[in-house]
């Protein structure tokens, strides 16, 4: 193994369960870059050379049509992005830009398929990925199409809460114009209906979100197991975006 390998990559779920020899093997064409806030290191529809792991700061996954942009997901260490493009040799289908200062290792996506080829226990984590992934993109479909946009807010203020370990207050992990753009939103309606919940049991101070009311904001937010999950595996594979930090309470 390469002596700058960070020891998280390897307990990583895709990469644990393989063979020492083929881990070091997989790692050895690989190398560690620091990037600056604010750059493009993807651009959609360029073939897909690397698979990335965000090692330190957060990259932005986005996709254009039409002079329209959204995100598509926030990614923060350790985790890895694009899996699927690498594995089918295909175009990136989102771009990638980093939103801080961000240092990320680069994997050759040969080196990824040739690898799917030689270690069984790689190809069924990759298989198990993408698995998770595909259900990520359902379940977020899913509240996109069958909830309207009051529901998609506090079904995302819920489940964050209930991910921190149902704390009732905890800062948003993304900034809003982030949040408003993964859920289908403008900015400024994102605000309006952060205000609108007020009456539901939740309060926003900034990035701080302060449950009042769990009852009425679960009555609002109606939680789905098939739609709002998780998956954990999606949560480390650069899938929707990043826990929420704990708040005090």
């Amino acid at each position: 193994m390469r002596p700058d390998t960070d020891p998280r990559i390897r307990r990583l779920h895709l990469f644990r369960d393989m063979a020492q020899a083929h881990f070091a093997d997989l790692m050895t064409a690989s190398y560690v870059q620091l990037f600056p806030p604010g750059l493009e290191i993807i651009r959609q529809g360029d073939p897909a050379d690397f698979l990335h792991i965000v090692l330190e700061g957060s990259v932005e996954l986005f996709g254009q049509w039409a002079e329209r942009e959204c995100t598509m997901a926030v990614v923060q260490p350790v985790s890895t992005f694009i899996l699927a493009a690498c594995i089918r040799d295909a175009p990136y289908l989102m771009g990638a830009r980093t939103l801080e200062r961000t240092r990320l290792m680069l994997v050759p996506a040969s080196d990824v398929r040739a690898m799917f080829r030689r270690d069984g226990e790689f190809a069924l984590a990759v298989i198990d990925e993408l698995a998770a992934c595909y259900r990520s993109v359902v379940r977020s479909a899913k509240s996109m199409k069958l909830r309207n946009s009051r529901e998609r807010v506090a079904s995302y203020l819920l489940r964050q809460s209930l991910l921190a370990g149902g704390t009732p207050s905890y800062t948003l992990p993304v900034e809003k114009r982030l949040l408003a753009s993964y859920l289908g939103m403008t900015p400024e309606n994102l605000s309006r209906t952060l205000k609108t919940l007020e009456a539901d049991g939740v309060k926003i101070d900034g990035a701080r979100v302060i449950i009042t009311d769990r009852a009425k904001l679960t009555a609002l937010a109606k939680p789905d197991r098939l739609i709002d999950g998780p998956d954990a595996v999606a949560t480390s594979a650069g899938i929707g975006l990043p826990l929420s930090r704990e708040g005090s309470g």
